[in-house]
């Protein structure tokens, strides 16, 4: 497919600046704000029928209104409707870890964005990152990150156009070393909630909150430098509601990284080339993924990077293998899924390798349909904002 085929028009008031929230009434007049991410709208895709749910209906499958007539959305909520005892949720455990922070520049007192990527080199202290502006940013240039002159680092190297190796020039144990670096970053919200509008101020502000809001109530494993949005809607209750209903949670771990948000600068998308991310999958977790699918319940893999791991690791037989290395599939239609018979996803960017993702699983045209109807309706995209779910039914 072509890279224009994913082209649309997303009005800027349906990207989610902030996790979904629902008003109460308090004493008299007063109106609280309470954050409800399990309260996102969910649309359902069915595949075999080809047909599209957005509304709650009663038994007889009538839609359900409000006391002003309007029809009620689906809400995350209500997903465990389409599930049976048996059936298995995949999610990914990664956990985020404040990889955006602000530095000055030695002399000059510039004030440099350092985004971490990853560490290199726990002994010697080495980080890969991007910087911004770049261009002000040599090997040999110091940063300096606190106002007390603590926590320093050394420019080594150049990796890409916006890449630089860093050397921290602190002397103490790895974990103290790690726990004042993290104190100085924020979390590491996309580029399209905080960048600059056109009067040059950021969309909104980065808060304390936000690496709580930023980061999925089962993250486990340190090493993503963004959120696998889709399992943000998980809150404590709706796992518990999993539990309740029968359905299994498993997990896998992949460390998403920025290459999700890289523009794709080729009409032919079999020449795009991704970035590598890290991943791991258990045999315990495959052997219990596998005795599910192989007993015909459903799988739903929750997210796109969940489905490019299974996809990574998945055998010629159908069934999941365990992985521990490095994984840059780019899924895109058309593309046979070999693991997986369910996905729960967000709504995605226009021309983004995640839109692309869901559009192979769920079908192109389907999913464009469900895409236009999400316009049409205000549904929220991006990583705060509403999911989809499809089913092969």
């Amino acid at each position: 497919m072509k890279l224009s085929q994913f082209k649309f028009k997303l009005p800027a008031e349906q990207i989610a600046l902030y996790p979904h929230t629902e008003e109460h009434k308090g004493f008299g007049d007063a109106v609280f704000s309470v954050k409800r991410p399990d309260r996102s709208r969910l649309m359902v895709l069915h595949k075999k029928s080809q047909t599209i749910d957005m509304y709650k209906k009663d038994y007889d499958g009538n839609v359900i209104t409000d006391k002003n007539k309007n029809p009620e959305f689906l809400r995350i909520t209500d997903i465990t409707d389409y599930f049976d005892e048996g059936d298995i949720f995949i999610f990914n455990d990664t956990r985020v870890f404040p990889a955006r922070l602000y530095g000055t520049k030695e002399k000059t007192d510039a004030k440099i964005e350092v985004f971490l990527l990853r560490e290199l080199n726990q002994e010697m202290r080495l980080w890969d990152v991007l910087v911004e502006p770049a261009r002000k940013i040599r090997i040999g240039n110091k940063l300096f990150f606190d106002d007390s002159g603590t926590m320093v680092a050394e420019v080594i190297d150049n990796t890409t156009s916006r890449g630089r190796t860093l050397r921290f020039l602190y002397d103490c144990q790895h974990d103290e070393f790690k726990r004042e670096l993290f104190a100085l970053g924020e979390a590491p919200l996309p580029r399209y909630i905080i960048d600059a509008d056109q009067n040059g101020n950021r969309e909104r502000p980065v808060t304390a909150d936000d690496m709580d809001d930023f980061q999925c109530v089962f993250a486990k494993n340190e090493g993503a430098v963004t959120a696998p949005a889709t399992g943000l809607h998980f809150t404590r209750e709706m796992m518990k509601r999993l539990e309740i209903a029968g359905v299994h949670s498993e997990f896998i771990t992949l460390h998403c990284g920025l290459g999700n948000f890289n523009d794709i600068e080729v009409e032919d998308l079999t020449k795009h080339k991704m970035d590598s991310e890290q991943m791991f999958i258990s045999q315990e977790t495959c052997d219990r993924a596998n005795k599910a699918k192989l007993d015909g319940h459903r799988v739903c893999v929750v997210g796109t990077s969940v489905s490019k791991a299974t996809e990574s690791s998945v055998g010629t037989d159908g069934l999941l293998k365990p992985f521990d290395g490095w994984t840059n599939k780019f899924i895109f239609p058309p593309y046979d899924f070999g693991f997986s018979n369910c996905m729960l996803a967000n709504f995605y960017h226009p021309m983004s390798t995640l839109l692309m993702n869901v559009a192979a699983f769920g079908g192109y045209e389907l999913v464009w349909q469900g895409y236009k109807l999400a316009l049409e309706n205000g549904y929220q995209f991006g990583c705060f904002g509403d999911a989809m779910l499809i089913i092969n039914d």
